[in-house]
């Protein structure tokens, strides 16, 4: 690859792919539809919103309905793009993107891709909640779009104690010697 600036060719990693998606599905019951995977990078089954490729002429949306059926038998419902995000800018040049789809029902038996190994998991919001707190759901991806819909984590100068009290104190400071 040859560096915007200097000029320099270097050699670099990237990683060609289509654009990927990601949903937070919420049932008629008010249930988040989650999946447990096998990934074979962390060698483990994770905790995780269902999501999927973008097939070549597909739109985003199209996209997330069918992985969203495929992954789980859910289907119908409301749907609204959350916005993309970039996986790794690092490495990687495409987008996923996150869409939220609201009083999905069941529709179909899941009919999970070759090389996938899924289980359908229906969680409550405060179950979903909890399990990012305490570190079972870590996937970035869907972090990202939970994140979109729930308030995942609580700001960490809110929750610290006398966190809160030091910054105002410091900005107080601040502002009286300007």
């Amino acid at each position: 690859m040859r560096h915007p600036l200097s000029g320099e060719v270097l050699e670099r990693l990237v990683l060609e792919s289509v654009d990927w998606v990601n949903m937070v599905a919420i049932d008629l019951g008010g249930d988040v539809v989650m999946v447990r995977q096998f990934r074979f990078g962390a060698g483990y089954v994770t905790l995780e919103t269902p999501g999927g490729m973008v097939d070549p002429g597909e739109d985003s949306l199209t996209a997330a309905k069918r992985e969203l059926l495929e992954e789980t038998g859910y289907g119908g419902g409301e749907w609204r793009y959350l916005g993309a995000v970039e996986p790794n800018p690092a490495i990687h040049e495409h987008l996923c993107h996150h869409w939220l789809a609201t009083d999905v029902e069941r529709l179909a038996e899941p009919r999970p891709g070759r090389g996938e190994m899924l289980a359908v998991e229906r969680m409550s919001e405060a179950q979903v909640t909890q399990a990012v707190r305490g570190g079972v759901i870590r996937h970035a991806l869907a972090l990202s779009a939970l994140s979109r819909v729930f308030e995942l984590m609580p700001r960490p100068f809110a929750e610290a104690s006398g966190v809160r009290a030091d910054v105002e104190v410091r900005r107080r400071q601040r502002n009286e010697t300007v």
